[in-house]
């Protein structure tokens, strides 16, 4: 048929169409990408930023590109192996320190901000998939312009940290996963989706996603345990050949043990301990991670303000007792105990030394007895609040203690318009969950995961939670599609 004059003739007009389609594509995005764009380059000029963790990965990016170690440099020059993080990020950042610069941390920022806007254009995409027919277009203009101008995420973008390129796996885990579940001629007269079924593409695009996500951060893994079910799950047998399923499947579990066995091996043959991940507390093996430290701070901590305050800066830093809120104490016993860990902990110059880890760990243990509930749900749970509903201005010229209003008026309004803003998003998510999209589930099942695990975090961040912003996007994308399409109806019968 193909060699025919008809055939041929078929096949130009097929491809006519899709590059017609594909310009008119690029014609409804570019107004939100050039805004996006831009908002992202005003905040390169006006926020831009580092911070510990950038010194760390690019620390670890340069010595591998300088000495070929995956280590740190001591202030006497000697090189350090470590495993404290995992290797991806610092090889993104060699491979754009090679591409433009050793010294270049504005191009990695370049690329981080197009990796950002091609991820909106994913979601914009995966939305146009899995919104109902008669919405698909629309939801996908009200992704693409939820994501693009979202300052939670685009804030990130800016800054050398993990954040961006995972929420750029994300968004084309999702993708993948759409296209992977459209079986070939399935989509909508007119829709213009192109690459749909369980074909091999799709199968490794979706491979490299959950890998580069899971080599980025050890959370990254709930991608592959929340999506991966999707893609196996619920085909007819007359669809899709079990056999072929069943290979790509192996070769899709192989790829992404591969990496994952390397650095496994690495650690073991450097450190002789096995990891195949990073440590939770990020220490290495000849480093304590002060145990009994960390199980008396989840006996009182609860938000951000904390995280920023005490837990960050110890050991190394001194802290002063009168920082604690009233929940660290429950009498006047466990106070006076605490001041004088305080004092020890000074005294041994600002470190945890093993009999103070050890003290810090009894009193914990003695609150955790008193009040159970406290320490096991009632805290955890106001965490996993604090993370989702605190405003999203920890990396912004922003006060810690923003509802000081009477210190600085400012950041409190600006503040709170954050939280309003964060709600909106929610919100509308929510109200997008609600229309039950195709494979809702699957997103659904990420953010309970993720929930799930947050729920083990002591020292909480905002950005712990950013990644429920690229499911919220497109959930928001099709409720604000379905309002829309609901007042057009509304007016038209008028």
């Amino acid at each position: 048929m193909k060699n025919t004059p008809e055939g041929r003739a078929s096949l130009i007009f097929a491809r006519d169409v899709r590059v017609s389609q594909g310009a008119r594509t690029v014609l409804r995005y570019a107004p939100a990408l050039a805004a996006g764009l831009a908002l992202r380059l005003w905040m390169l000029k006006e926020i831009f930023y580092s911070s510990g963790d950038t010194l760390v990965y690019g620390g670890l990016a340069r010595n591998m590109l300088r000495h070929g170690v995956y280590a740190f440099a001591t202030v006497h020059g000697v090189l350090r192996p470590t495993l404290i993080r995992l290797p991806g990020y610092p090889l993104f950042l060699a491979l754009c320190f090679r591409l433009f610069g050793m010294e270049n941390d504005a191009a990695v920022v370049y690329v981080q901000i197009v990796l950002e806007l091609l991820g909106c254009v994913l979601l914009a995409e995966f939305a146009r998939r899995v919104a109902p027919p008669a919405l698909s277009r629309a939801a996908a203009l009200g992704t693409l312009w939820l994501a693009a101008l979202c300052p939670f995420t685009a804030s990130y973008s800016i800054a050398l940290l993990t954040e961006t390129p995972t929420l750029f796996a994300l968004a084309l885990a999702m993708w993948a996963m759409a296209r992977f579940r459209d079986l070939p001629g399935t989509s909508p007269a007119g829709s213009g989706l192109q690459g749909g079924g369980p074909g091999w593409a799709n199968a490794l695009w979706f491979t490299f996603a959950v890998v580069f996500a899971a080599l980025l951060r050890p959370d990254g893994a709930l991608i592959a345990v929340a999506f991966a079910p999707a893609l196996v799950m619920g085909w007819p047998a007359k669809a899709v050949p079990r056999r072929r399923l069943a290979r790509m499947v192996l070769a899709g579990v192989l790829l992404a043990l591969a990496p994952f066995a390397a650095w496994t091996w690495r650690n073991w043959r450097v450190f002789h301990v096995l990891q195949p991940l990073a440590p939770r507390y990020a220490n290495d093996p000849d480093e304590s991670s002060y145990p009994g430290w960390q199980r008396w701070y989840k006996t009182w901590s609860l938000d951000f303000a904390s995280t920023y305050q005490i837990y960050w800066n110890v050991p190394g830093e001194p802290f002063d007792v009168n920082d604690l809120p009233s929940r660290a104490f429950d009498s006047p016993a466990q106070r006076a105990e605490t001041i004088a860990l305080a004092a020890d902990y000074r005294r041994d110059h600002n470190d945890l030394s093993p009999a103070v880890d050890a003290r810090f760990a009894r009193l914990a243990q003695e609150r955790i007895r008193a009040h159970p509930l406290r320490y096991y749900l009632w805290l955890p749970l106001g965490r996993l609040m604090d993370m989702v509903f605190r405003p999203r201005v920890e990396n912004l010229p922003v006060a810690t203690r923003w509802w000081a209003y009477s210190r600085h008026p400012f950041d409190t309004c600006f503040s709170w318009a954050y939280a309003a803003l964060n709600v909106f998003y929610l919100l509308l998510g929510i109200a997008g969950l609600c229309l039950r999209p195709r494979v809702w589930a699957p997103l659904l099942a990420y953010v309970v995961l993720r929930c799930a695990l947050l729920l083990t975090i002591g020292a909480p961040e905002t950005r712990y939670t950013l990644e429920f912003f690229p499911i919220l996007f497109v959930w928001g994308g099709i409720a604000a599609a379905a309002a829309v399409g609901k007042l057009r109806a509304a007016v038209t019968r008028r």
